[in-house]
């Protein structure tokens, strides 16, 4: 009975092998179909992941871009208030010259109520004279400055951000502001945006 039994179960590790190896190899195809699916659903993510980060770059560097240009902006504005500032005070020492002019006969009253001597009161009038010719001489030095038809930012509303852009477009000079040719109308309409921009030319036409 033992000898008859052996047969029998080579039989059966052999048929059980048989179906392990065929287990296996359906293992193995049904892991391979799985990397398979895998790696095309991962090429699906992919793109649209690759596109969503081209993007976030996009806009970020849209909202940068736009970021400096309205600190730009916001410099250039402070700038031209700055130096508009900066003209009306250049313009008061002129009005005390006037008032200076109008101013001497007060002086004069203050000399009388003083119980001063006549030579003292003659005085007084030397010395009130002196002012006056240094304020005299000073004006001519405040004038002398609008004769740099190069510098944009005497022109009222632009500061020095604007005009380095304008001299950088091939606005150099006053004249193109205040007499622009075809060309230089073309060049500034690129500062339409500017405040003020409508008021240039004729602020230039006062500085010529």
């Amino acid at each position: 009975m033992a000898k008859k039994s052996k047969p029998s179960v080579d039989k059966v590790v052999k048929k059980v092998n048989k179906e392990f190896e065929r287990t296996s190899t359906q293992i193995e195809g049904l892991i391979d179909d799985a990397l398979k699916q895998f790696d095309h659903l991962h090429d699906q993510l992919q793109e649209p992941v690759r596109k969503l980060l081209k993007d976030m770059d996009s806009l970020r560097e849209r909202e940068m871009r736009r970021f400096h240009d309205e600190f730009d902006r916001r410099m250039g504005e402070f700038q031209e208030l700055q130096s508009s500032l900066l003209n009306r005070l250049g313009i008061e020492p002129e009005q005390t010259d006037e008032a200076d002019k109008q101013a001497p006969p007060a002086p004069a009253e203050d000399v009388q109520a003083k119980p001063a001597a006549p030579k003292k009161a003659s005085g007084g009038k030397k010395k009130a004279s002196k002012p006056a010719k240094a304020k005299a001489k000073a004006t001519p030095k405040a004038k002398a400055k609008p004769a740099d038809k190069s510098d944009l930012t005497r022109i009222k509303g632009i500061g020095p951000v604007t005009a380095k852009k304008m001299q950088d477009a091939g606005i150099t000079s006053i004249e193109q502001i205040a007499k622009p040719s075809q060309g230089d109308k073309e060049k500034l309409k690129a500062f339409k945006n500017v405040k003020g921009y409508n008021q240039f030319q004729a602020e230039a036409k006062k500085l010529l």
